[in-house]
């Protein structure tokens, strides 16, 4: 059994409180790390308060260097990381190959946008007042950062708060979730091999206590956290001045109108509702098609369904395996069944065994439902029908939630009439919810998040904006 220690400010450290991960299909033991308390927190933020000034002066080229490696050895060490991922998570392999391959193109994007942080050049003299003078701003790194990860994109989620960390100078901290820290430990031992300085980045799986004083020590400066509701606003509500990134799902619906392709429709929705189980935060839970169409995309849903492979993670062949936990499937029962018995119908799927739950579709659902109206995490769609658009549009509208929503149609004013009404973070035309390239602008509204992430608007997020007024004439 490989043993991992757990990446303190530049070193690689024991504690006295053991973690085994398990993985998910058979409850083996993947590997041992350790859990940070206090004490190793606070050794920590000790380390990275030393090198604030260092990284704030950091150059670009270094930036983009250190970026640069960290983005090729992954590339080179890519089927290595995506079967610890898949081990880790219970994450089929091809899968967790687009993971490694997304957080290699998160660095890369880190290291381009090194080379142009955010500034701005002002005319100063539109009044009387501002006469030879002008001004600059430039945006300098906040300080310290704590990035909390879940366990469902274990390494390109931690990526999404590590690269952009390191491109716009700050020092960070990242809580990977306690099932799945071997992946960011692997990508510590890389960053480790490169000239960022020590003291810049730690990994630390920890124990509640060190975990709540992320949000509430006034030495960081900023939170970065992906995961539920629930969880995320309590930590805006506790984080005192600190400033907030909150990336916190939702239940994201599609469109597939009269107009639309339904095979690319059907083909889409089959990955966006059941890779990864459905544990994706964009994952398809909600499809509103034309009753027009209706009938026709349900049987080639079905149909489609039906030939998904199940097995075990580490299998090239396997298209969804089993859920992160026994826990996790069983509330994904009790919410199917609560709806059957308030009269939804499963058209397919439905069962559970241990920590598998079937790929499940269902219909005569009402928005009320659990399975309509929060986030199921789990390998469900609910498909209804709509018969005129601006009905569908309201139907993805009645929700808590608004991170991302598809639209299936070959109308232009369709697709304007879903980008000006859909109250969500991104409009996705001919694609699923689930569709996210990494340097694009992401997170949601209401429910679903406060900020954005993608790398150059997560550098915006890190830093903070200072005003140079200077005389021109002396």
């Amino acid at each position: 059994m490989q043993a991992y220690k757990i990446y303190i400010g530049g070193e690689f450290c024991p504690t006295n409180t053991k973690l085994k991960v398990f993985n998910p299909f058979d409850y083996s033991i993947v590997a041992e790390t350790y859990l940070a308390g206090k004490d190793e927190l606070e050794k920590a933020i000790e380390k990275a308060q030393k090198v604030k000034p260092i990284l704030r002066d950091l150059p670009s080229y270094k930036k983009y260097t250190i970026l640069m490696q960290i983005a090729n050895q992954l590339e080179e060490k890519r089927s290595e990381l995506a079967l610890i991922l898949a081990r880790e998570a219970g994450k089929p392999f091809k899968y967790a190959l687009g993971e490694i391959s997304r957080a290699i193109q998160v660095f890369t994007v880190a290291a381009e946008e090194s080379k142009r942080l955010p500034k701005e050049y002002l005319s100063i003299d539109w009044t009387t007042a501002g006469e030879k003078k002008e001004g600059l701003v430039k945006y300098f790194p906040v300080g310290l950062i704590a990035g909390i990860a879940p366990f469902n994109f274990p390494l390109n989620l931690a990526a999404h708060k590590i690269a952009p960390a390191i491109a716009s100078g700050n020092a960070i901290i990242i809580k990977p979730a306690r099932s799945t820290p071997l992946s960011v430990l692997e990508l510590a031992k890389i960053i480790h091999q490169t000239e960022l300085p020590k003291g810049a980045f730690s990994v630390l799986p920890m124990d509640r206590e060190a975990g709540n004083q992320l949000v509430t020590d006034e030495r960081i400066n900023m939170l970065s956290f992906t995961g539920s509701p629930k969880v995320g606003w309590k930590m805006k509500a506790n984080a005192g001045k600190k400033k907030i990134a909150l990336e916190l799902g939702g239940n994201a619906g599609v469109i597939v109108s009269e107009q639309a392709d339904l095979d690319l429709a059907v083909k889409k929705c089959l990955v966006g509702g059941f890779a990864y189980s459905g544990q994706v935060c964009i994952h398809v839970q909600r499809i509103m098609v034309h009753e027009k169409v209706f009938e026709t995309f349900v049987d080639k849903f079905i149909s489609g369904t039906q030939m998904l492979t199940f097995g075990a993670p580490d299998n090239e062949t396997t298209d969804i395996s089993v859920m992160i936990d026994e826990d996790n499937a069983r509330r994904v029962e009790d919410w199917v069944n609560e709806a059957v018995s308030e009269g939804a119908k499963i058209l397919l799927g439905g069962k559970r065994d241990g920590s598998f739950f079937e790929p499940t579709i269902i219909t005569n659902t009402k928005q009320e439902m659990k399975v309509c109206a929060l986030e199921i995490f789990g390998p469900v769609v609910a498909i209804e029908k709509f018969s005129d658009f601006s009905q569908a549009i309201d139907m993805i509208n009645d929700s808590e939630y608004g991170l991302q929503a598809g639209v299936f149609t070959n109308s232009i004013i369709e697709m304007n009439h879903s980008f000006n009404e859909l109250e969500v973070g991104g409009v996705i035309i001919n694609d699923v919810p689930t569709f996210r390239v990494d340097h694009m602008p992401y997170g949601g509204i209401k429910n679903s998040g406060f900020g954005r992430e993608g790398v150059k608007y997560t550098i915006q997020e890190m830093m903070e904006p200072r005003l140079l007024v200077k005389n021109t004439d002396y």
